[in-house]
Formats: structure tokens, C-alpha cells, sequence
């Protein structure tokens, strides 16, 4: 009998990502930190920013401009629209759909946490990255990204053995 696991070759993405999960959650800790301290979560700031300077979404668009996840979405609409930062009206293309809008009151917070949470986020970027090194990143983590959102080819075992 040998071991219970099979000794793998290390892939080389290991060596990045740790590094890419650490500055995702340390980013998340930083937004999400500036975010509650303006009276949001970070679903319902996403919401606002997407709907600002906008007529208006239908539901199925605000689910795919944002990153909040269409389960979420609806908990997240019924309390901005509590909080009157939000208003809902029938979609006149279509009986079953809704467009939600901004209200002047969420207008207000748009134009006042957006530019706020820009500047806070912008300070840890420039203390990490030259505006170089950011025009280089970001192209690779657009290639990540779309390597995660594309369905991969079977791939076999490393174990050098084909699967029987």
C-alpha cells in the first residue's frame, strides 16, 4: 500500500494564489470597513454606484452590472427602498419587470459616498502600485477573471497516468 495521497507536482499558479487571495480579502477588509462607516453594506453601496447617473435599471441588468448575486439582490433592493434610496416602478416594455431608480434622496448619498470611497480606495493604490504597474495589471487580472468565467476543457490527472 502506498501513501494515502499521491505526491503531486506543484502547479505554478500556487506561487500566486495566496499572494491574489490575500489582496482580495485585505482590499474586501479596507472597502468593506469605509463602506459600513457611511451606513451601507457593500451590496447596497454596489446598487447605489451602479444606479448612479443612470435613468434607471431593469432588474436583470442592475443583477448583472453588480457584484452582488441575484439571490442577494432582492433583500438588497427591499431595504434601500426602506431606507427611501430607492424607488420601483413597472417597466413599461415589460408588465412583469421593474426599473429601479435612484430617489433624490439616494441621489444625495450616490453623490456623497462615491467620490468618498473612490479617494479612500485611491490612497492604497497609490501606496502600492506605480500608475505604470497598475496600467500592467490590469490586463492580467482582466485575463484571470475571464479565465474563471470561461467553462475549461477536461483536463486529465497530473498523476502521469491515463484515466482507464
Amino acid at each position: 500500500m502506498g501513501d494515502a495521497f499521491p505526491t503531486l507536482p506543484s502547479p505554478h499558479y500556487l506561487s500566486v494564489l495566496r499572494p491574489l487571495v490575500e489582496a482580495y480579502q485585505a482590499f474586501l477588509q479596507v472597502s468593506d470597513r469605509n463602506i459600513a462607516s457611511m451606513g451601507l453594506t457593500r451590496g447596497q453601496f454596489d446598487v447605489i454606484v451602479t444606479l448612479g447617473r443612470t435613468e434607471g435599471l431593469r432588474c436583470t441588468d442592475l443583477a448583472r452590472e453588480t457584484l452582488v448575486t441575484k439571490g442577494t439582490l432582492t433583500g438588497v433592493l427591499t431595504r434601500l427602498e426602506r431606507k427611501k434610496l430607492i424607488s420601483r416602478t413597472q417597466n413599461p416594455n415589460d408588465r412583469r419587470g421593474q426599473i429601479i431608480r435612484l430617489t433624490p434622496a439616494g441621489e444625495k448619498v450616490f453623490e456623497e459616498v462615491f467620490p468618498r470611497h473612490i479617494h479612500h480606495l485611491e490612497i492604497f493604490f497609490n501606496n502600492s502600485l506605480s500608475s505604470e504597474e497598475m496600467d500592467r495589471l490590469r490586463p492580467l487580472l482582466i485575463k484571470i477573471r475571464d479565465g474563471f468565467r470561461t467553462q475549461p476543457s477536461r483536463v486529465r490527472p497530473r498523476t502521469g497516468r491515463r484515466p482507464t
